[in-house]
């Protein structure tokens, strides 16, 4: 293969990898449900709070990258075990966002202390964990990481370190993202990433299946 058919094989899976990713953690939907969470909070603890969960949210994700397949050796799981588990789960997370339904631990709470660092507090969980760093996302990450070999790694690794960054432009500016979009505008857009997502998990599934057929014959 020449350079050239390289760099574009590459590029192209990055593309797909930051399909996948920008699907699942869904920045546009997720960014009122930030700012539901950080309310009461003033503009620099809301961008502390944002930066806080996703370092928290890149750190996860990378550990699940780098110890993806000791896990499967551990564990003794096959590849074509995890996508089909994983098609699953994901078409399921898609299904569930074509429908317009949403997880309980994006609903605000009631009441919080306002103090900063009960403030942080969220950053972890529910916000790192599991709206961002979410099983979907995990098994996505999982996936993508153990299908090749270091440059598949580092490429997903990166790619999800540049959604991150976008992710986190959203959250500081959510503001006028929700004005500008308004109610309709981000439920349409919320069922597109299902429709996405769900096609993605049965990719994943069919993917394992035809893995599975493989390996038994």
């Amino acid at each position: 293969m020449t350079p050239l058919t390289d760099m574009t094989g590459m590029i192209g899976n990055g593309l797909s990898v930051f399909m996948g990713f920008f699907a699942i953690m869904n920045p546009i939907a997720n960014t009122p449900i930030f700012l539901g969470l950080t309310a009461d909070d003033s503009p620099e603890i809301r961008k502390k709070v944002a930066r806080k969960a996703l370092v928290l949210t890149f750190i996860l994700i990378v550990i699940f990258c780098l110890l993806g397949k000791l896990i499967f050796q551990l564990f003794g799981i096959t590849l074509p075990a995890f996508r089909i588990t994983g098609g699953i789960l994901v078409a399921l997370i898609g299904y569930k966002m074509l429908h317009g339904e949403s997880s309980k631990m994006h609903q605000q709470g009631t009441h919080r202390e306002e103090s900063t660092e009960a403030a942080l507090g969220i950053a972890v969980t529910p916000l790192a964990m599991p709206i961002l760093a979410g099983p979907g996302t995990i098994a996505t990450a999982m996936n993508y990481a153990s299908t090749g070999g270091m440059s598949e790694m580092i490429i997903t690794v990166a790619v999800f370190a540049v959604l991150c960054l976008i992710t986190y432009v959203f959250f500081v500016s959510g503001q006028r993202l929700v004005r500008y979009l308004g109610q309709n505008g981000l439920s349409i857009i919320t069922r597109i990433m299902g429709l996405i997502l769900a096609v993605i998990g049965v990719q994943m599934l069919l993917d394992g299946i035809a893995g599975a057929i493989q390996t038994m014959h």
